[in-house]
């Protein structure tokens, strides 16, 4: 271990140094899995906890901050560790997933685990192999429940030996389950029930003397419930409610003495805001935070973690601002900042008195790195980097940009250049469109895909199309039933924006993406004939009837709702944009990808495209990988799939077809 923590920090150290001279990324590296994916400090501030990759499989680390010694907790065959929390000073609760036979991709099962900061007394809590140790010992464990449990929180008032878990039997119909909240020992595993929610599939908000007190969720129609009660021994009552199509304020969290609740809430002409909710009187107080362009991504907590002091969002750029200033948590934010120009700086844990915390520090050229701040000294320690063997230099820039839709709506997202070719003119353009389609939104942090391309030469267009998460209820609202429609213009007109600002030329483009990105650019090829010369459909849909099909026979009520009142229900429309309907238009090389264990999009929407073109004597070039799913997981797929994308970018827009990589 202690050379484990030596090692990562030596690669700050190289991070600090890496060279700003050009070289060559492997798509190898871009592929590999993070080294380290969390940090967390104890309460005490004795010791850190980390989830790294060890021979690529993820482990949880334990190191004690004096000595620089600590254990591992290596899961058993099969398995890595998932999300970890510490309960108090010595105990570390732990999640962990496990592979399926076919799946490359390891699945959460449910199971809880403990075990000390020293390595000693591991168990399993909660979960199908609780009946046994977490290795073979003499302790008798709790007896095997086959149900998914989740941490609801830590209770950190309490005696910091029992936490809050939610229990979710494993068979629950396809209308999803009211979940048990149940009080957990952390040291014997024996629980007993404090709740039941009132909606399935709930979220839950605690207050800080352990009482669950909001619970919100969707119901059978979809429509948004928020329930609340205002103790222990009292019922549930409906505080809020919504159609399908709409929002309503929902909680995030109690303040510090329990008499407000910080709320998501409406304000006029706000995109989004935070208001205080005043518990006595059931009232929402004026706005502490607004914004007009952008959703929140996030609290901004007090170092303690018991006061809001902010709101994180990404107009463009990440942004932290504060609603109380002067704050511990915004001093720490701002000293980091200032020795670390152009990165994004977050707090993501922090001791109990708020004397220490740890930062992570990351770009659109970085994939980070956690740092140790003391608040006595203003020391700030470098701990682990993300992926060491990343250097920055080497990385492309994302800038945000923005254009009018061609009926007038502002769309935002982001273009990234080759490095060295930031005001170059006429290069080869992918149009990466991101998946989704709701509620999702590419932002500025590192993407390996992005990089993928942009370091071999291609200019990078995101647009973050209407529908996307991030600007608002009414901007999300504005892509329902717009799949194929002005959903697609907006990435039309984003093309031709880039086009319009010499960034690059007619015939030296292809649209790329994932999922819903993978429809798009599919769309966009039979739509828009002679604007693309290349697309690539990675895990996509392009066969919306059949989608809706499957919708109706094996989704909930609740979901098919969701779905019909988004994509739309008008069968001639969903088959008039679908692209394997569309193939007389066609004029684009085409690539398909495609994960035989994929259960989001089903196979048989590539499978069947590959198909139809096979038919039609299309050439086009196919990926299928049988034991992947909704996105390729292994880092030898990603990087088979990585090269394969390059090669054929560079056969249409790159050097194979003799384009232009860019004029300075």
């Amino acid at each position: 271990m202690e050379k484990l923590f030596r090692r990562a920090a030596c690669g700050v150290l190289c991070l600090l140094a890496w060279p700003a001279v050009a070289g060559t990324v492997s798509m190898a590296d871009l592929a590999r899995h993070q080294q380290y994916l969390d940090v967390k400090i104890s309460g005490d501030g004795k010791h850190l906890a980390a989830t790294t990759v060890v021979k690529g499989k993820p482990m949880l680390a334990l190191i004690d901050l004096t000595t620089h010694k600590g254990g591992m907790v290596t899961p058993r065959e099969g398995n890595q560790v998932v999300n970890f929390w510490w309960i108090n000073n010595n105990r570390v609760l732990y999640t962990e997933g496990t592979k399926v036979a076919g799946w490359d991709r390891p699945f959460s099962t449910g199971e809880i685990m403990a075990m000390n900061a020293d390595g000693s007394n591991p168990q399993i809590l909660f979960g199908y192999r609780a009946g046994g140790p977490v290795k073979a010992t003499h302790i008798q464990q709790p007896k095997s429940e086959y149900a998914y449990g989740e941490l609801i929180d830590r209770l950190r008032t309490g005696d910091g030996n029992h936490v809050l878990i939610g229990v979710t039997p494993w068979e629950t119909g396809v209308e999803g389950a009211f979940t048990q909240i149940f009080k957990m020992d952390v040291n014997s595993g024996s629980k007993h029930q404090v709740a039941t929610a009132p909606v399935r599939d709930a979220s839950f908000v605690v207050d800080n003397h352990g009482v669950v007190r909001f619970a919100y969720g969707r119901d059978v129609h979809s429509n948004l419930q928020v329930y609340y009660r205002e103790g222990e021994d009292k019922p549930w009552a409906l505080l809020y409610q919504a159609t399908t199509d709409h929002n309503v304020p929902w909680p995030a969290t109690f303040s510090r003495d329990d008499s407000h609740v910080y709320m998501w809430c409406r304000s006029k002409g706000a995109v989004e805001a935070l208001c205080s909710w005043d518990v006595a009187s059931k009232t929402m107080e004026e706005p502490l935070w607004t914004s007009d362009t952008v959703e929140a991504d996030g609290l901004i907590r007090s170092l303690d973690g018991f006061d809001v002091v902010g709101v994180y969002s990404t107009p463009g750029t990440p942004a932290a601002s504060a609603f109380v200033a002067g704050t511990d948590t915004i001093k720490a934010i701002s000293a980091l900042s200032k020795k670390l120009p152009g990165e994004s700086v977050r707090i993501v844990s922090s001791t109990d008195d708020g004397s220490k915390a740890v930062a992570l520090a990351s770009s659109d050229m970085d994939p980070g790195t956690y740092y140790l701040w003391d608040k006595a000294t203003g020391d700030i320690t470098p701990l682990f980097q993300r992926a060491e063997w990343i250097n920055p230099n080497l990385m492309a820039a994302k800038q945000p940009i923005e254009f009018k839709a061609r009926d007038g709506l502002t769309i935002h997202g982001y273009l990234s250049t080759p490095p060295g070719k930031e005001q170059a003119k006429h290069m080869p353009l992918v149009v990466y469109i991101h998946g989704g389609p709701y509620g999702i939104r590419d932002d500025w942090e590192f993407d390996e895909y992005v990089q993928m391309m942009a370091t071999r030469g291609y200019a990078v267009l995101q647009v973050n199309y209407r529908g996307s998460g991030g600007y608002g209820e009414g901007f999300t609202h504005a892509g329902y039933r717009e799949w194929g429609g002005k959903m697609q213009d907006d990435v039309t007109d984003g093309t031709n924006w880039a086009i319009q600002q010499g960034i690059t030329t007619a015939g030296h483009i292809c649209i790329f993406g994932g999922s819903y990105g993978g429809y798009a650019a599919l769309e966009g090829a039979v739509k828009e004939p002679d604007l693309y010369r290349c697309a690539i459909g990675y895990v996509g849909v392009y066969d919306l009837p059949l989608s809706q099909q499957r919708s109706n026979a094996t989704e909930s009520l609740r979901d098919g709702n969701f779905w019909r009142s988004r994509m739309g229900d008008n069968a001639e429309q969903l088959a008039a944009h679908s692209p394997i309907n569309q193939l007389d238009h066609l004029k684009a090389s085409v690539m398909l990808v495609v994960g035989g264990q994929d259960t989001t999009v089903l196979p048989n929407q590539g499978e069947n495209l590959h198909t139809a073109l096979q038919k039609r004597g299309i050439a086009h070039e196919w990926l299928y990988k049988s034991d992947e799913g909704h996105g390729f997981y292994d880092e030898k797929h990603a990087t088979e799939l990585f090269d394969r994308i390059t090669q054929f970018l560079d056969r249409n827009i790159g050097q194979g077809a003799g384009s232009a990589v860019g004029s300075p």
